[in-house]
């Protein structure tokens, strides 16, 4: 009889056999960026093509459903095996940002997979191609060493508007609500905290997009013959920027501010260290909220950032005073925050300061969420991870980013447990994204583990 470190070899056997590179290459191979839609229909042909054959060989029923709105279409996968066993519902996106096509090292072709060394370069290895893939392959293994049983039940939901805002993935889950019903979500996406540690993320922060405009007149007009008597719009802006965060990136308003760090989610944090590799930007100095760790700042609170200023032309600047200038500034924030209000709470603060010339506007808002840490399934994950690879896994409350975790959360009412296969290191959105292949020798048999686990896992247990 099969046992759970059958199931784990055969998932690094996988890799070692080229197997996998093989199936991540050609799912590459579909440009599915969209951003910028090629020509044709990447998206649903990647869903046809490149991922219907590999659930219907697990035994998985399959369906495309429609974009509401026009956008990219959805692939729904369910697989049965008893009511009575647990359901977990995973979810993946198959779409990428652009190719960028000439600027990757060596002038590697991004829609196809090359390795060198430990690296598989490629568009959408690391995001998010590459960690489905390993979910699915996993998953397999798992199927194949119970001689074609999971000993639970499994659905898939793979969008393909990721990359654009997921902006209709929770009208379509709330219309398969019913179809989607499950015990846990288990799905991949983002960094690890570090290549090295084994990491469970519960949720994400949530942005808002604050638009700054200061238009005082049309064009620009002599700095000679008028500076001092015309009031600089560049000046002001950079004013009312200092006037919400000061110099050391400290937040002013309180307002922006997250609710209190409970003793539990230090406790969790004290455990995780934020330490960048050699390639990796390294921390400053002296920068974020007063006494709080690196990651407490990243991953218990909330910051406000300049995302782009604007005012004349830099590359060319004239002697003149600038008619406009505008920035754009976005706050991540963790659950808790009224966020709602910090929009109205931004222009009222700056108008009552001397800054009614302020326009203030909000450009884009997505929630946050995250599951309790003291959920039993977060337990049961950092148990499962730790018995496959001996490290205890970084339990993060949510990541520094953003996902479509509300969706699942608050939408569809489900624990959520999320297990990342890349790195920070890993150069999504930008050429030469990667995956390194002893983390995801690691993160097959981790998944492996998991999935063996919850065939052990009595439903409400």
């Amino acid at each position: 009889m099969a046992t759970r470190a059958d199931a784990i070899a055969k998932a690094r056997e996988h890799l070692h056999s080229g197997a996998f590179i093989t199936e991540l290459n050609r799912r590459v191979g579909f440009r599915t960026q969209s951003q910028e839609p090629l020509p044709g229909d990447p998206m649903r042909a990647y869903l046809v093509e490149g991922l219907t054959p590999a659930f219907e060989e697990m035994g998985f029923t399959t369906r495309i459903v429609e974009s509401p709105i026009g956008k990219g279409p959805y692939l729904l996968a369910d697989y049965r095996e008893d009511p009575s066993l647990l359901t977990v519902l995973s979810y993946g996106h198959g779409d990428v940002v652009g190719g960028m096509v000439g600027e990757w090292r060596d002038n590697l072709d991004p829609w196809r997979t090359t390795t060198k060394g430990e690296r598989v370069y490629g568009r959408g290895t690391a995001d998010n191609k590459g960690q489905h893939s390993i979910n699915m392959a996993a998953l397999r293994m798992v199927h194949d060493a119970r001689g074609g049983k999971l000993g639970f039940n499994a659905k898939f939901i793979i969008e393909t508007s990721e990359e654009i805002g997921s902006p209709d993935l929770a009208q379509v889950c709330a219309s398969l609500h019913e179809e989607l019903k499950a015990d846990l979500l288990l799905a991949s996406d983002g960094p690890r905290l570090s290549a090295d540690r084994p990491t469970v993320f519960l949720g994400c922060r949530g942005g808002v997009r604050i638009a700054l405009d200061v238009n005082l007149r049309e064009g620009g007009n002599h700095s000679g013959n008028w500076g001092g008597l015309l009031a600089n719009p560049a000046t002001i802006l950079a004013n009312a920027i200092a006037a919400l965060v000061d110099h050391r990136g400290r937040m002013k308003l309180e307002i922006m501010k997250p609710p209190r760090i409970t003793n539990q989610i230090r406790s969790v944090l004290a455990e995780v260290e934020v330490k960048p590799t050699p390639d990796e930007p390294q921390l400053s100095d002296n920068w974020g909220e007063d006494d709080l760790t690196a990651a407490e700042r990243v991953y218990a609170w909330n910051t406000l950032e300049v995302l782009a200023m604007s005012s004349g032309n830099i590359e060319e600047p004239a002697n003149a005073i600038p008619g406009r200038a505008r920035a754009v500034l976005q706050l991540r924030f963790v659950v808790g925050t009224e966020y709602e209000k910090v929009v109205d709470a931004v222009r009222d603060y700056l108008h009552a300061n001397g800054f009614a010339m302020v326009e203030v506007s909000g450009q884009q808002r997505f929630g946050a969420s995250r599951t309790d840490v003291d959920s039993p399934w977060v337990n049961w994950a950092a148990n499962s991870i730790r018995k496959t690879t001996g490290k205890p896994p970084a339990i993060l409350p949510n990541i520094g980013g953003s996902l479509p975790n509300g969706v699942f959360a608050e939408g569809l009412g489900l624990p959520t447990i999320w297990v990342p296969h890349s790195y920070p290191g890993c150069s999504q959105h930008a050429p030469d994204e990667h995956i390194l292949l002893p983390l995801t020798e690691e993160a097959l048999a981790i998944m492996a583990g998991l999935f063996w686990d919850l065939g052990e896992t009595p439903r409400n247990g």
